[in-house]
């Protein structure tokens, strides 16, 4: 019996296609099946998903990277080479300020995404504003914070405690300078391009930075300021 007439409804001398029953992804796929439904038939994720996950690999590693600056620093505090430690050298008024602009950053930057997800533009252009207005406080401050320590002989160079301290602090700065600039260039095409579904992804990894930003610095806050202080 020829595979034709194997199969009621089909045309004779026409090889019907098959189907795949148990979703093993090995056999033709008719006219509807062009699309992937995930696991079974086959096909790549989905972009949205394939970025996610990605992001969030990124945003893993990058902790993982301060955890171990943190491990270094929980070390080296300790050795001051004779010089100022960290209860003559931070100023805590400086430190809650920046803390609490952080915070507040991101704040706005979750309105920011609220917005975005009720498309309302001038909402989400302000909220971004905001968020940046407040993230450029925060780091005018901590570059003051390091041009004073500069200034009175507490350089990176002067002890291992300090170079621990300006790698720690230092490089979440340089987090949050790209964040700023990563924050321009969303408000930017968004603007110009609108609520394309490429925007919209990359402005919600730039969210998930963002706010990871954050958690970092109640860590900063936490292990440097204070426990650097109290040991």
């Amino acid at each position: 019996m020829s595979d034709s007439a194997a199969i009621p409804g089909s045309l004779p001398g026409v090889v019907p296609i098959r189907r795949d029953p148990n979703h093993l992804g090995h056999h033709a796929r008719g006219e509807g099946d062009s699309h992937a439904t995930g696991r079974g038939i086959g096909g790549p994720s989905p972009k949205r998903i394939v970025v996610a996950y990605g992001f969030w690999i990124f945003l893993l590693s990058d902790i993982v990277m301060f955890a171990a600056f943190f491990a270094a620093y929980a070390v080296l505090r300790g050795g001051t080479a004779d010089g100022p430690g960290p209860a003559e050298l931070f100023d805590y008024t400086n430190v809650a300020i920046e803390t609490v602009l952080l915070l507040l950053s991101s704040f706005a930057c979750g309105v920011a995404t609220l917005a975005l997800d009720a498309r309302r533009a001038l909402v989400f252009q302000a909220a971004m504003a905001v968020t940046f207005l407040l993230g450029a406080g925060f780091l005018a401050l901590e570059l003051r914070e390091f041009v004073d320590l500069v200034a009175r002989d507490a350089g990176p160079t002067r002890s291992a405690f300090l170079s621990a301290f300006f790698t720690v602090v230092g490089c979440h700065g340089l987090h949050v300078t790209i964040g700023l600039l990563w924050l321009l260039t969303m408000m930017a095409q968004v603007l110009t391009k609108g609520f394309r579904p490429d925007i919209l992804r990359r402005v919600m990894c730039f969210a998930l930075f963002w706010h990871a930003l954050d958690i970092v610095w109640v860590a900063v806050f936490t292990v440097v300021y204070l426990m650097g202080s109290a040991a």
